[in-house]
Protein backbone atom coordinates (compact mmCIF):
# COMPACT_ATOMS: atom_id res chain seq x y z
CA UNK A 1 0.00 0.00 0.00
CA UNK A 2 1.20 3.22 -0.90
CA UNK A 3 2.25 6.10 1.49
CA UNK A 4 -0.73 8.40 0.20
CA UNK A 5 -3.14 5.57 0.84
CA UNK A 6 -2.12 4.82 4.12
CA UNK A 7 -2.19 8.18 4.99
CA UNK A 8 -5.90 8.10 4.68
CA UNK A 9 -7.37 4.91 6.40
CA UNK A 10 -4.21 5.13 9.35
CA UNK A 11 -5.89 7.16 11.91
CA UNK A 12 -8.84 4.59 11.84
CA UNK A 13 -6.62 1.93 12.71
CA UNK A 14 -4.52 4.24 15.33
CA UNK A 15 -7.84 4.94 17.12
CA UNK A 16 -8.60 1.57 17.30
CA UNK A 17 -5.28 0.61 18.95
CA UNK A 18 -5.15 3.01 21.01
CA UNK A 19 -8.65 2.44 22.31
CA UNK A 20 -7.35 -1.15 23.18
CA UNK A 21 -4.85 -0.77 26.36
CA UNK A 22 -4.90 -2.18 29.99
CA UNK A 23 -4.60 -5.61 31.72
CA UNK A 24 -5.09 -8.95 29.39
CA UNK A 25 -3.95 -7.27 26.09
CA UNK A 26 -1.09 -8.26 24.34
CA UNK A 27 2.12 -6.35 23.48
CA UNK A 28 1.66 -4.30 20.11
CA UNK A 29 4.28 -7.28 18.13
CA UNK A 30 3.00 -6.20 14.31
CA UNK A 31 2.77 -2.84 12.40
CA UNK A 32 -0.73 -2.00 11.54
CA UNK A 33 0.34 -1.32 8.36
CA UNK A 34 1.65 -4.82 7.20
CA UNK A 35 -1.83 -6.68 8.75
CA UNK A 36 -3.50 -4.02 6.53
CA UNK A 37 -1.23 -4.92 3.42
CA UNK A 38 -1.29 -8.80 4.56
CA UNK A 39 -5.87 -8.34 4.47
CA UNK A 40 -5.45 -7.03 1.15
CA UNK A 41 -3.14 -9.69 -0.26
CA UNK A 42 -5.36 -12.56 0.79
CA UNK A 43 -7.99 -10.49 -0.63
CA UNK A 44 -6.77 -9.50 -3.77
CA UNK A 45 -5.58 -13.73 -4.69
CA UNK A 46 -8.25 -15.11 -2.97
CA UNK A 47 -5.36 -17.53 -1.30
CA UNK A 48 -6.43 -18.97 2.04
CA UNK A 49 -5.32 -17.56 5.41
CA UNK A 50 -2.95 -19.86 6.30
CA UNK A 51 -0.56 -19.74 2.48
CA UNK A 52 -0.24 -16.38 3.12
CA UNK A 53 3.12 -15.40 2.40
CA UNK A 54 6.22 -15.63 5.51
CA UNK A 55 6.73 -11.41 4.18
CA UNK A 56 3.85 -11.10 6.01
CA UNK A 57 2.77 -11.66 9.73
CA UNK A 58 1.58 -15.02 10.86
CA UNK A 59 -1.59 -15.65 9.41
CA UNK A 60 -3.50 -16.34 12.60
CA UNK A 61 -2.62 -12.97 14.07
CA UNK A 62 -3.59 -11.20 10.20
CA UNK A 63 -7.18 -13.23 10.44
CA UNK A 64 -7.40 -12.39 14.07
CA UNK A 65 -7.07 -8.30 13.78
CA UNK A 66 -9.37 -9.02 10.35
CA UNK A 67 -12.37 -10.87 12.24
CA UNK A 68 -11.79 -7.87 15.21
CA UNK A 69 -12.07 -5.29 12.53
CA UNK A 70 -14.96 -6.87 10.73
CA UNK A 71 -17.32 -7.66 14.43
CA UNK A 72 -16.48 -3.81 15.48
CA UNK A 73 -17.14 -1.90 12.32
CA UNK A 74 -13.50 -0.96 11.88
CA UNK A 75 -13.78 -2.17 8.16
CA UNK A 76 -16.96 -0.66 7.59
CA UNK A 77 -15.77 2.77 8.68
CA UNK A 78 -12.66 2.52 6.69
CA UNK A 79 -15.29 2.12 3.59
CA UNK A 80 -17.31 4.58 4.74
CA UNK A 81 -14.07 7.07 4.89
CA UNK A 82 -12.89 5.99 0.98
CA UNK A 83 -16.62 6.25 0.05
CA UNK A 84 -17.18 10.11 1.14
CA UNK A 85 -13.64 11.02 0.17
CA UNK A 86 -13.91 9.70 -3.37
CA UNK A 87 -17.76 11.11 -3.95
CA UNK A 88 -16.30 14.77 -2.99
CA UNK A 89 -13.56 14.22 -4.96
CA UNK A 90 -15.99 14.18 -7.73
CA UNK A 91 -18.02 17.09 -6.64
CA UNK A 92 -20.57 14.54 -5.09
CA UNK A 93 -22.54 14.97 -1.69
CA UNK A 94 -20.70 12.72 0.38
CA UNK A 95 -23.75 10.15 1.58
CA UNK A 96 -25.06 8.32 -1.03
CA UNK A 97 -29.02 9.42 -2.02
CA UNK A 98 -30.03 6.22 -3.66
CA UNK A 99 -29.39 2.61 -3.97
CA UNK A 100 -29.87 -0.38 -6.33
CA UNK A 101 -31.64 -3.61 -5.64
CA UNK A 102 -31.31 -5.94 -8.16
CA UNK A 103 -34.04 -8.38 -9.22
CA UNK A 104 -32.16 -11.61 -8.07
CA UNK A 105 -32.20 -10.46 -4.13
CA UNK A 106 -35.85 -9.03 -4.12
CA UNK A 107 -36.74 -12.98 -5.58
CA UNK A 108 -35.01 -14.35 -2.77
CA UNK A 109 -35.71 -12.27 0.12
CA UNK A 110 -36.81 -13.49 3.21
CA UNK A 111 -39.78 -10.72 3.45
CA UNK A 112 -41.57 -13.04 0.04
CA UNK A 113 -43.66 -15.61 0.02
CA UNK A 114 -42.09 -18.88 -0.34
CA UNK A 115 -44.19 -20.27 -2.53
CA UNK A 116 -43.57 -16.62 -5.07
CA UNK A 117 -39.82 -17.15 -4.69
CA UNK A 118 -37.51 -18.67 -7.55
CA UNK A 119 -37.02 -17.51 -11.09
CA UNK A 120 -40.30 -18.89 -12.60
CA UNK A 121 -43.37 -18.57 -9.41
CA UNK A 122 -45.66 -19.69 -12.31
CA UNK A 123 -43.79 -22.91 -12.62
CA UNK A 124 -44.66 -23.62 -8.65
CA UNK A 125 -48.75 -22.83 -8.76
CA UNK A 126 -50.53 -25.10 -8.75
CA UNK A 127 -52.21 -26.97 -11.74
CA UNK A 128 -55.64 -27.87 -13.00
CA UNK A 129 -56.09 -31.52 -13.90
CA UNK A 130 -57.08 -31.81 -17.45
CA UNK A 131 -60.33 -31.92 -18.79
CA UNK A 132 -61.70 -35.72 -19.31
CA UNK A 133 -63.30 -36.39 -22.52
CA UNK A 134 -66.41 -38.14 -22.41
CA UNK A 135 -66.30 -42.19 -23.44
CA UNK A 136 -67.24 -42.35 -26.93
Amino acid sequence: MSDARWALIEPVFTEWRSGRTGPGVAARVHDLREIVNAILYVNRTGIPWEYLSHDFPPHKTVYDYYAKWEADGTTGRVHDLLRDKTRRAHGRVAEPSAAVVDAQSVKISANVAESSQGPRPADRAPRKAAASWPAA
